[in-house]
């Protein structure tokens, strides 16, 4: 067999693990700089993801030193027509969830060092992100002459309030992992190395909870999002009644009764 090179080796690394499908960045040697190959690669992780019955999270992290240097503009913006840019190819989902069909399951995302463009909207599109202490993040196109186009002029302000993140999007400086602490771009700060540890704890504790409440939870908090409150509040008692006829309930509840009586007597 010939040795993969760079060139020719899959940019994105797919794993399972128990009920975890672990998603890597996989081009270090260019600060995993995305591609068009990666961006398809990692669409068809994201539809892995998915459509697997036994995968219940993803979590999404980069080998090497830092998380991406963004897109690589000279194998990407050729490829961008009128019609925009398509990374999607059949059997994925958008990772940045802009275009086509929502994601039905959870996203933890592992951060470190150089975090830039659509590094921070696949942040912004992930459900929960932790981050190392030597993290640094930024929205730099104005700089580049573009605008971002992978949700963050849509979920900044959202996530973070108007003012913060006009802070960061119209002058395209850095923030660091503090501040993006600070400002709920990132959910966990930890140390330089243990981001993806944390990430990974993270999304096997959320892999033991009953996978169809977990996305349940999800898809109404992203309805109240999308479409207000009242939108959400009309889908919760449907959705209860929906999970009480399945097994997912039962398994989750007996389940949970064995683990409180474990806790209860110290057993």
């Amino acid at each position: 067999m010939t040795p993969s090179t760079s060139d020719d080796r899959p940019r994105v690394s797919v794993e399972q693990r128990g009920h975890v499908l672990l998603m890597g960045l996989d081009r270090p040697e260019k600060r995993n700089a995305a591609d068009l190959r990666m961006l398809r690669e990692l669409a068809l992780a994201y539809g892995r993801l998915d459509r697997d019955p036994d995968l219940r999270v993803g979590l999404l992290f980069a080998h090497g030193d830092h998380f991406t240097a963004g897109l690589d503009l000279g194998d990407v913006m050729p490829a961008v027509t009128d019609a925009g840019l398509d990374v999607v190819p059949e059997g994925g989902i958008d990772p940045w969830q802009v275009h086509g069909r929502s994601l039905s399951k959870p996203v933890v995302m592992a951060a470190q060092g150089t975090c830039l463009t659509l590094g921070v909207e696949l942040a912004l599109a992930s459900d929960i992100v932790v981050a190392s202490g030597d993290a640094r993040f930024g929205q730099i196109e104005v700089g580049r002459a573009i605008l971002p186009f992978g949700g963050a002029t849509i979920r900044l302000p959202r996530r973070v309030g108007w003012g913060d993140a006009m802070r960061y999007l119209l002058t395209g400086d850095l923030m660091d992992a503090e501040e993006a602490r600070r400002i709920g771009l990132v959910q966990d700060l930890v140390p330089e190395g243990a981001a993806f540890g944390r990430a990974l704890e993270l999304a096997e504790r959320i892999a033991v909870q009953a996978p169809l409440a977990v996305q349940a939870t999800l898809e109404n908090a992203r309805l109240a999002v999308r479409e207000g409150d009242a939108a959400a509040e009309r889908r919760l008692q449907p959705e209860l009644v929906r999970l009480l006829a399945t097994d997912d309930a039962r398994i989750g509840f007996e389940a949970f009764v064995a683990r409180s009586d474990a806790e209860f007597t110290g057993r």
